[in-house]
């Protein structure tokens, strides 16, 4: 495993980290697998780790506080989020500070996350959603300050909706945050326009999640896929959405190298952008951590394949499946 500085806290994170939503918001999530798959990584390298109050109420955040307490020895970086006080996901335009992140909706679940973990701090705390207009009313950020200089959190990030990189420059460079969450992959290189230059500029750190593009890069999606009634994928995976980038997804199969995986190409993607502090794919299964954690050891990849993996970039605009 390879480590990288996150942003200004100084932090040496490991550069794939792991992402807990499939714990608690996925069809087939059980405890015993996740405690094992969590456990599996912390002992290859993984110490970075990014939950939510929004993942199973905070079931997630429960598993976490058991793994921190199952290696009392090794510093294991926490992150989770605050969920917004409408519950709504994605944010809206329309939404103001008060409609989601009012200072004492941020207190309640600040503590609501450290009980369910058992932590007397969290390394990070997140806006799960976020819009730049909230920088105009104050009282949230001067909430976070409040509860970091009591030493309930130690960092202060936001969490960008999806395909709106844009909506979280004004966060970073206000100064008052110290990471961003942004989707990041092969299909979804829009964050290098403006935000990844402000958050190089600012020191601010970088969480790329979604690096399979919700499956479509591991290249085993289908047209005929389908899961199981309740699991969030139906909701996204609309026939329209499904279909095109099953088919985007086909095209890049040409090109992955000779004893290479297609989930291997896209998280090496990833590595090549040195803006990236670290990546959280979710891993359930001890196969998933032991071959996504193995990307970091083998680096990059070749400049030639990256430049041909550039040109798959896909601008979306969200909609109302996108979620």
């Amino acid at each position: 495993m390879e480590y990288r500085t996150f942003g200004r806290t100084g932090w040496q994170v490991s550069e794939i980290g792991y992402g807990m939503w499939g714990m608690a918001g996925w069809t087939g999530s059980e405890d015993s697998q996740s405690l094992q798959s969590l456990q599996k990584a912390v002992d290859l390298g993984c110490t970075f780790f990014d939950t939510a109050w929004g993942y199973g109420e905070g079931h997630s955040e429960k598993l976490l506080g058991q793994l921190i307490k199952a290696n009392p020895n090794k510093k294991l970086y926490t992150a989770t989020k605050i969920p917004p006080k409408n519950f709504q996901w994605p944010s809206k335009r329309a939404y103001a500070l008060d409609d989601c992140f009012p200072p004492n909706h941020i207190e309640k679940y600040v503590e609501s996350s450290l009980q369910n973990a058992g932590l007397e701090a969290f390394d990070l705390m997140q806006f799960h959603t976020w819009e730049d207009h909230w920088l105009k009313d104050e009282r949230a950020m001067q909430k976070m300050a409040d509860l970091k200089s009591q030493g309930l959190i130690h960092a202060i990030g936001i969490s960008i909706n999806r395909w709106e990189p844009w909506n979280g420059v004004k966060a970073v460079e206000s100064g008052l945050i110290d990471a961003v969450q942004v989707i990041y992959n092969i299909f979804d290189q829009n964050p290098k326009d403006e935000l990844f230059p402000a958050c190089r500029e600012h020191d601010v750190a970088v969480i790329a999640r979604v690096p399979f593009d919700e499956g479509t890069l591991t290249g085993a999606l289908t047209k005929e896929s389908t899961w199981p009634e309740g699991d969030w994928r139906n909701t996204y995976f609309v026939p329209e959405n499904l279909n095109s980038s099953v088919e985007r997804a086909d095209v890049l199969k040409p090109l992955v190298p000779e004893h290479m995986a297609m989930p291997e190409m896209a998280l090496r993607f990833i590595l090549g952008e040195p803006t990236i502090s670290t990546i959280i794919p979710g891993m359930r299964q001890l196969r998933h951590v032991e071959a996504n954690i193995a990307a970091s050891d083998k680096g990059p990849l070749d400049k030639t394949l990256m430049d041909d993996l550039a040109k798959h970039r896909w601008d979306r605009e969200p909609t109302e499946w996108s979620q």
